[in-house]
């Protein structure tokens, strides 16, 4: 235990942090290590997060969205494939974005030298507050069905089941991620293999089908297609909601070995890795269900292993608690970046940008990120809510490429050992602007008001907090980061 001597020198007088490794001692002979977040992950990890966060559970549960609004087999195989392509068309933007800019936190410290930091606190208080912990959430609760199925074999499992199942896992996959991020790297590498192997079996057997004469479906498959702009737009819409995921390697890029190479290399593995997999997986989906069975069913993943790989077919509810549990782990692994950064540059409380002193994770970001997404494991329905708030998030994507146009005229000293085709970037602007507004045009509804009225609302807090910066604030959270900062035995992060 410190006495109080010791306690008063390492205070510091800003914040109230203690600035070293708490209760911890450096032998003389022993290297010291920077408190800072380490530098353990190489071009496996790297892909394998990228691939283990975009395929979750969609694509075995319900990739019908996109069969609805095109109409026909034909058409839905083009949107996916075209989905594929525009995916890594932005993700190209992001690869020279987080080369010229080696950050992390995704599209915040590019807003930020884009636009300054008004934009990348709002683009902070979105995410941080809504898009990440509910998306955590939804994964966890999906996995938590999957997982007390098998218990309940004549009903629909009880909702207090999945949702503290859904609990514990929230809760074991933040006590990962805070002891080592060599073990959470670890478990998303293990759980990415394991939905690229049910998705090897799914296609093998699909195309065993295809051999064997199960073409019908694919027999005048433009007939019926749908015609209108409103309904392929929001196709395409649907298949990109599908292929999020794609930026989630610019969240931890300063924990990159080597990320000039690993983060533009990781993510030409990777995305093309996804579209082919989404393209291939529904092509064997269609080589045993009509689009009619396909748009009907509950869980498609689990249909199709019924009719074709039967005794086994239960091999397919296992691995999509897997998938689940794997997109589960990277969407808390980046949250926590995320909210590390944006603390780090003031646009949270300090303690969130702390890092732990033994495990060099940023343990105080996951744990708040944890607990939010509990709170969203407790509503009803939380999928109509990311659906209102993922228009909002094309728009800042739109922002992010239309910033890397700006800055080839405005930051030309800047580096960059990637460029892209001035064209890749405007044609992803363009993109963007029609996913932000083919669902408000399509279908208007208040909800998308409140969305936009919530996130301009993050500037009540930002103009007192983060621009006025009154002292009193400082009085407040000075005891509460101290006792905080021994609880969890977490530093202020050192400048490299």
């Amino acid at each position: 235990m410190m006495d109080e001597t010791d306690l008063k020198k390492q205070k510091d007088t800003r914040n109230g942090s203690v600035t070293q490794s708490v209760g911890s001692t450096i032998k003389p002979n022993e290297e010291e290590v920077k408190v800072i977040l380490q530098k353990n992950l190489g071009l496996l990890s790297g892909s394998c997060l990228i691939v283990g966060t975009m395929i979750g559970s969609g694509i075995f549960i319900s990739p019908k969205a996109v069969l609805e609004g095109t109409g026909a087999v034909g058409p839905c195989l083009c949107v996916w494939a075209a989905c594929g392509v525009l995916a890594t068309l932005g993700a190209l933007c992001y690869a020279e974005l987080g080369t010229m800019i080696t950050k992390s936190g995704g599209a915040y410290p590019y807003l930020m030298e884009g636009y300054g930091p008004v934009l990348a606190y709002l683009y902070s208080w979105m995410t941080v507050f809504v898009l990440k912990p509910s998306a955590f959430a939804i994964l966890s609760l999906s996995c938590a069905e999957y997982a007390s199925t098998p218990f309940y074999p004549e009903c629909t499992p009880p909702v207090i089941i999945s949702k503290c199942l859904a609990a514990a896992f929230i809760l074991l996959i933040v006590f990962v991620n805070c002891l080592s991020v060599k073990l959470a790297s670890y478990v998303q590498n293990f759980f990415t293999a394991a939905k690229l192997l049910i998705i090897f079996i799914i296609v093998v057997s699909g195309i065993v089908m295809l051999a064997q004469g199960n073409t019908q479906n694919f027999k005048n498959s433009f007939e019926g297609a749908a015609t209108s702009f409103g309904a392929i737009g929001l196709a395409f819409y649907n298949g990109m909601w599908a292929f999020d995921g794609w930026n989630q390697l610019n969240f931890i890029t300063e924990e990159l070995k080597d990320p000039y190479r690993n983060l533009p290399l990781a993510i030409m593995i990777g995305i093309p890795l996804v579209s082919v997999c989404y393209v291939l997986v529904n092509v064997a989906y269609f080589s045993v269900l009509t689009p009619t069975e396909l748009l009907q069913s509950p869980a498609v993943a689990v249909t199709y292993g019924e009719r074709v790989l039967y005794p086994v077919s239960w091999l397919v509810p296992l691995f999509v608690v897997f998938s689940t549990f794997g997109a589960a782990n990277g969407s808390c692994f980046t949250a926590g970046r995320l909210i590390h950064v944006a603390a780090r540059e003031g646009h949270m409380v300090k303690i969130l940008s702390y890092i732990s002193s033994k495990y060099y994770s940023p343990a105080p970001a996951l744990i708040f990120n944890g607990i939010l997404a509990i709170f969203y494991i407790i509503p009803a329905d939380i999928n109509t809510l990311i659906n209102y708030f993922s228009f909002a998030q094309w728009f800042f994507y739109c922002l992010t490429s239309l910033s890397l146009i700006i800055m080839r005229f405005t930051r030309k000293e800047l580096k960059r050992p990637l460029k892209v085709p001035i064209i890749i970037p405007v044609v992803v602007v363009i993109v963007s602007c029609y996913l932000v507004l083919a669902p408000v045009i399509d279908k208007p509804e208040f909800e998308y008001l409140y969305c936009t009225v919530f996130v301009v609302g993050g500037l009540i807090f930002y103009y007192p907090f983060v621009h006025r910066k009154f002292s009193w604030t400082r009085r407040v959270m000075r005891p509460i980061t101290m006792h905080l900062q021994l609880l969890m035995e977490v530093v202020p992060p050192e400048t490299e």
